[in-house]
């Protein structure tokens, strides 16, 4: 986009699958009792710092929690 280093840019969007090949970890315990668990049939996965809520069956990423995951 021009504006971050190579490498840097949000590989992910919402309404679109998550791209294969995306770092994905799993979001800390403690942070999902703060944001709370995710509905059935979804799952939260960690994206660098951002927090995305997935369609557990295909991937797709329903909302997401940008720069949270750091902290």
């Amino acid at each position: 986009n021009g504006c971050l280093p190579p490498g840097q840019a949000r590989k992910w969007a919402v309404g679109r699958p998550l791209p294969r090949g995306v770092l994905v970890q799993e979001v800390p315990p403690a942070l999902v009792i703060k944001i709370g668990p995710p509905p059935a049939g979804y799952r939260y996965a960690r994206v660098a710092n951002d927090i995305l809520l997935l369609a557990a069956g295909t991937g797709m990423v329903i909302d997401a929690i940008q720069d949270l995951g750091g902290r």
